[in-house]
């Protein structure tokens, strides 16, 4: 397995190719039984929180919608069955891309439900459409457990803004690395223009010149472009050892181009926005070898239980079956931290929420660890303070709202075009 683990201002990489980068005493019986009425009637009067989602069930990014809103779902019915003192509701909704633009009706939809909180886009370019809309106009919550781009941490959004996906600084260090571990000297870089792709673009640049290689070439393109040879040519004329994709669902048609012109698949490398199955789409072994990083556990740690419950609640629910676990657990955390903050403030007001974020998930200190929303609600209905660690990590959002506990996991396409956790 190949992992990143961020926590506080150190980093650490744990991979087999060796990437290495830079007590308190009860009252008395009579206190003790008011305590436990008083947790119990708080337990009875539970809060109705609503929240709506606007994650990719169309668009570029359409492949991320089922894990994440399988996420939610699964969330959402363990809140309601914990019985805690918090009654969810969950409005779903379709954040699309900058192409359609459903987010232009989707998000009015939403916030005309009186939602507490949106979670999403998955999307960066995406979230910035909205966002002013969210968290200035509306005052309400934005959690994304997907959205990357390094922009959003000094982002002027209300202190309304969260995410439980890491910072491209922290993947693009990665990538950088990686590319370096992998013995390339010159690089090249197909990037979306939007916030992900030219953030993602520099963060990794950074580290691979750090590590002593050469970014030859980065031609960009535009989301609803579908004719990518000036890009290709350009890239190629540099004769570069590898090639990043830092593309969506564009991919389809770029990979196929760079392999049909010459470039080995094994110089490629894929990230979030496109670490997906392609056994539907690509003549088998085409991608085999070809390398990509992915925020968040990887796959094969997400523990089965989660997986299975999961998979049971989608297909139950009419989805098809669940071929990707990406941004699944970010989207999970999401849900569980905001019923933890309403739980903890005592309200669905946005602002009481949003107050309660950062120590719900342990960025404060000094609460009592806990690993399911079951557990973090006991401690918080007991007048304690819960610390929640999830299933995508430690999380611990600071005051910009970003994870200062995650992962960054690195995978493998395999012979079937499907990408494995890389063992080195």
């Amino acid at each position: 397995m190949s992992v990143l683990s961020k926590a506080g201002s150190g980093f650490a990489i744990l991979a087999a190719s060796a990437l290495v980068l830079s007590g308190c005493a009860a009252a008395d019986d009579e206190a003790a039984t008011t305590t436990e009425d008083d947790t119990t009637s708080a337990a009875v009067e539970s809060l109705a929180l609503k929240i709506g989602t606007a994650l990719p069930v169309t668009g570029n990014l359409a492949f991320l919608g089922p894990p994440e809103e399988a996420g939610v779902l699964l969330a959402q019915a363990d809140v309601n069955a914990a019985d805690a003192g918090i009654d969810l509701e969950v409005v779903l909704g379709d954040s699309g891309d900058t192409d359609n633009k459903a987010y232009e009706t989707e998000i009015p939809r939403l916030l005309n439900e009186d939602v507490s909180a949106i979670v999403g886009a998955a999307s960066s370019g995406v979230s910035f459409q909205f966002i002013d809309q969210v968290t200035k106009e509306a005052g309400v919550i934005q959690i994304s457990p997907a959205n990357t781009s390094p922009n959003f941490t000094d982002y002027d959004d209300d202190g309304l803004y969260f995410r439980t996906a890491p910072s491209d600084v922290l993947q693009g260090e990665v990538l950088g690395n990686l590319l370096a571990a992998d013995g390339h000297e010159t690089v090249a870089m197909i990037v979306i223009n939007d916030a992900y792709g030219t953030g993602l673009r520099d963060n990794a640049t950074l580290a691979f010149e750090a590590a002593g290689g050469s970014v030859v070439a980065t031609p960009s393109y535009n989301v609803g472009d579908t004719n990518f040879t000036s890009q290709i040519n350009e890239m190629l004329a540099e004769d570069p050892d590898a090639i990043v994709v830092l593309a969506f669902d564009e991919t389809k048609t770029i990979v196929p181009a760079l392999i049909d012109a010459g470039f080995s698949n094994s110089g490629l490398y894929f990230t979030d926005g496109n670490l997906a199955d392609y056994s539907a789409d690509f003549e088998a072994g085409l991608i085999e070898g070809s390398k990509g990083t992915l925020p968040g556990p990887p796959a094969d740690t997400i523990s089965d239980d989660y997986k299975e419950r999961a998979q049971a609640l989608w297909t139950e629910n009419g989805g098809d079956e669940l071929t990707s676990w990406a941004y699944s657990t970010e989207s999970y955390d999401a849900v569980v931290l905001l019923a933890l903050a309403a739980l903890a403030s005592g309200s669905t007001e946005p602002a009481d929420m949003a107050a309660k974020m950062s120590e719900v998930s342990g960025f404060s200190g000094g609460g009592t660890k806990c690993g399911t929303f079951a557990e973090c609600a006991e401690i918080i209905n007991g007048g304690g303070v819960a610390d929640y660690d999830g299933l995508s990590g430690g999380i611990a959002l600071n005051e910009a709202g970003d994870p200062t506990e995650t992962a960054i996991g690195i995978y493998e396409f395999d012979a079937d075009n499907r990408p494995q956790t890389y063992k080195g």
